[in-house]
């Protein structure tokens, strides 16, 4: 690899035509541009995601995965409407469409249920972007028709053979949430390429993390949705979660998960549960990765082509 970037001038020049098109699309609607920490005591403690421990001057601490808790922090403050656009990381992101450092767009929009966030990312997906307006799919139909299960009626040792019979990986190794995600990426992602933007919404209750949860059909779903363009996943969303004590029973099951893998066991970010405690406005919000739209903005077959330096160029 030599010394030059990955980037042309030319998409250095439509990134910065990006972010200035994605500044002023919230601008105008009044949300409040924010900058948060990109070092922080806590990190997040799902079991899909593993983040990248630091020391600096004695501080043990975690690079950002996302912004969302000192976020909700500024919501619980009185901030209002708020969005940020910056560098977060991850451990493990790798491939033509994953690098250990990313730059995140994410927003919280005080008052709007999970609805009202649909309609303004379809605008987000048609002013910005200059694509259709996304159409709206159920996550438990696109799974029938497409990968042959119901997540909602099938037992685990059936999705796990399922998707054993997908991705070749012992049914044993699989659990409940992996043998889903792969179910997803290896049945309904590819389908869903040939349906322009499309948003996939009411995705089973144990997959919520943050988000709140109600009934559909007769059976839990969380309040959440992803954003999907050309069959690649670009954003995620929820109608937030609001209750401080259900946080943290979701964050001990989340580390129970951990420690039965044997991964690492953080500890919970007591700030952001205060904050919870003292008041989260009802709220939605949404994160979307600003590299990924801007290879679908411009048809770029991999990140390395728009991002100045990615991992093999450091």
């Amino acid at each position: 690899m030599s010394w030059e970037p990955g980037a042309t001038p030319a998409m250095l020049r439509a990134r910065a035509h990006l972010l200035r098109a994605l500044r002023d699309f919230f601008d105008t609607r009044g949300v409040l541009e924010v900058q948060t920490p990109v070092l922080g005591r806590h990190t997040v403690t799902e079991p899909a995601i593993e983040t990248l421990p630091v020391t600096v001057d004695g501080l043990e601490a975690w690079l950002q995965t996302s912004p969302e808790y000192f976020m909700k922090r500024l919501l619980a403050a009185g901030s209002g409407s708020i969005y940020q656009i910056g560098p977060v990381f991850r451990a493990g992101e790798q491939g033509r469409r994953h690098n250990p450092e990313f730059t995140l767009l994410e927003w919280y929009r005080v008052g709007f249920d999970l609805e009202a966030l649909v309609v303004e990312v379809g605008d987000l997906v048609q002013e910005v972007l200059e694509s259709p307006r996304p159409h709206v799919a159920e996550y438990r139909e696109l799974m029938q028709a497409h990968a042959g299960v119901d997540p909602w009626r099938d037992e685990p040792a059936r999705l796990a053979e399922r998707a054993s019979a997908v991705s070749g990986i012992p049914r044993e190794q699989l659990n409940r949430g992996e043998a889903l995600d792969l179910l997803m990426s290896g049945c309904v992602e590819p389908a869903l390429a040939e349906q322009g933007p499309v948003i996939v919404q009411h995705y089973p209750s144990d997959q919520c993390a943050l988000a709140a949860v109600t009934e559909v059909g007769g059976v839990p779903v969380a309040r959440r949705f992803e954003l999907y363009l050309d069959g690649i996943e670009i954003g995620n969303a929820y109608e937030e979660l609001l209750d401080a004590t259900e946080q943290r029973r979701r964050f001990e099951a989340d580390n129970a998960r951990r420690r039965e893998a044997g991964q690492p066991i953080p500890e919970p970010d007591v700030r952001f549960l205060e904050a919870l405690e003292a008041g989260l406005p009802p709220c939605s919000g949404m994160a979307m990765g600003v590299d990924r739209l801007l290879m679908h903005r411009t048809g770029a077959g991999s990140l390395d082509e728009v991002m100045a330096f990615s991992r093999e160029r450091l």
